[in-house]
Order: C-alpha cells, then structure tokens, then sequence
C-alpha cells in the first residue's frame, strides 16, 4: 500500500491541472501564446490540429518536452513529424505523459490537404494507451480527430478542431469515455512582426477554457511571445530563436498555486524540392 502514496498523490496533482486521458497541447511556440494554437500551421499541427500542416510546405520533424510544476513524474514529452507529398501532407505525433507508476501515451497518424491558398482540412486516427503499475495493467483504445483552416481574407486564419468526435469508450466501468473536446479560434498578422492569436477551447463535458496569446518578431529570427488561459488560470510566456534550419523554442506557464512548467521544444527543417529532392532551407 505505500507504495500507492506517491502514484496517488502524483494522480492527484494531475487530476488538478488536467483531467485523465485529456489531449496534453505539445510545441513550446503555442505554448508560450496560452495554447492558443487551433489556427496556426507548422509541424506541432499534426497535434494541434491536423488542417494545419496542409500549408506546411517544408519536411519537418520536432521534439518537445515539459516539466510540469517541475515534477518529473509530471512531465510530457512528445515529438511530431511533417511529411508534405504531391496530395497533401502527412503526420505523425507522439506524446507520453506521466511516469513509470502511470502513464498515458498517444500515436497519431494524420493526413491534411489544402484547397488552394485559402482553404485546408486534416483528419487524425490515434490510439491512446493508460498504463497504471501495481498490478492494475494497461489499457488501449482508438480515437479520430478532425480539422480546417480557412484564411477568409488577408492576414486573418481561423480554425476550428474536434478531438474524439466519436466519443470513444475507454472502460465499460461507468461508460467511461475519452473526453470530447471542440476549438474555435483565429489569429491575425497585424504586420510581418505581430501576431495575436485567440481560442475558445469547450470539453463537452466542462467548463469552456479561453487562451489568446501574442507573437512579436523582435529582430530577424528572434521572437517575443505572451499569453494566457483560463480553467485554470494561466501567465505563459517564451521566446523563439530561427537557425537556419532549426528553431529553438522556450516557453513557461506559471500557476498561482502549483508554481511554473518549463517547456522546450526544437524543431529541424528541410525544404522540399518541387521536382522531387530536398535542400536546406532558407530563411
């Protein structure tokens, strides 16, 4: 029995700022503009949401990492690639939070094509995995997810997702399910150096969350950016740096009562040759 003590007060603190089996966001950029990340495009969309990486043009692939409240036994990690093909584009996302006495992990493979400059959509099908030690076992179930991204007129993108639109059971005790989670949101460039994005986040089953969250272009390569939540209350901040062909992004949310969550994620890019090869990309 004691060594349940720690796994349920680590359950615990989980449970107070994220419910179990909840779609964990992943990508230190959005991160740091309060997560507010259903319009925006780049290789994290194959998490975020699946439309996005119809406009990513580049092969990509990134790493994620956060430690939650700095508790190890908290922490998530995750990693995402970009595939665009002649149809569209292709991704896949990992992410795994928890630790070894319970741990939660995602596998996702999604698919997005754009319609033109205007318009893109995505599907994702994943499979979710709980694992609890002491002798409680694992247990593994199916989900989709679905978006679109539309830019009805210049410099304004807006986006809307729905994760588990199927409902999909994840224990016959009490019709326990995965959650149902919808996102509305927008962002707008005010100029080549300004971005403020702004989402409405509704688990059918809770409270709706508000995140919006700004991205200020410093110097060439250098970003600034801000943001908040709601349920529960959140200050994020963080700063990117563009290298060539890698992006290093730094963000941390701070909780007035558990304290702050460092988050780090590196992104590497390479572009793609329209007649089939690849070369560095330029920035």
């Amino acid at each position: 029995m004691k060594k349940l003590y720690p796994l349920l007060f680590f359950l615990t603190l989980a449970c107070i700022a994220k419910s179990g089996n909840e779609d964990f966001p992943i990508g230190a950029r959005s991160s740091a503009m309060g997560n507010a990340s259903v319009s925006l495009s780049d290789v994290w969309s194959a998490h975020h949401n699946q439309a996005g990486l119809g406009f990513v043009r580049d092969y990509s692939a990134g790493v994620y990492y956060e430690n939650r409240f700095l508790l190890k036994e908290l922490s998530t990690k995750g990693g995402a690639i970009a595939v665009p093909v002649k149809g569209g584009t292709f991704g896949f996302c990992v992410t795994s939070f928890g630790y070894q006495a319970y741990s939660e992990n995602k596998y996702s493979l999604s698919f997005a094509k754009a319609f033109g400059n205007k318009l893109s959509a995505g599907i994702a099908m994943d499979y979710l995995t709980t694992k609890i030690a002491e002798g409680y076992g694992s247990k593994g179930v199916f989900a989709a997810e679905v978006g679109i991204i539309a830019k009805p007129i210049k410099n304004l993108t807006i986006g809307a997702h729905v994760y588990n639109p199927t409902r999909a059971k994840l224990a016959e005790y009490n019709e326990e399910r995965l959650p149902t989670i919808i996102r509305l949101g927008g962002n707008y460039s005010f100029s080549d150096k300004v971005i403020l994005a702004i989402e409405t986040e509704k688990d059918i089953q809770k409270k709706a969350i508000f995140k919006g969250g700004i991205e200020y272009k410093a110097v060439k390569e250098f970003y600034l950016r801000i943001g908040v939540a709601t349920n529960p209350t959140l200050t994020c901040f963080g700063f990117g740096v563009n290298l060539k062909n890698l992006k290093i992004d730094f963000a941390a949310n701070y909780h007035q009562v558990l304290g702050i969550s460092p988050q780090l994620s590196l992104t590497y890019s390479i572009k793609r040759n329209e007649k089939g090869g690849s070369a560095p990309v330029s920035n």
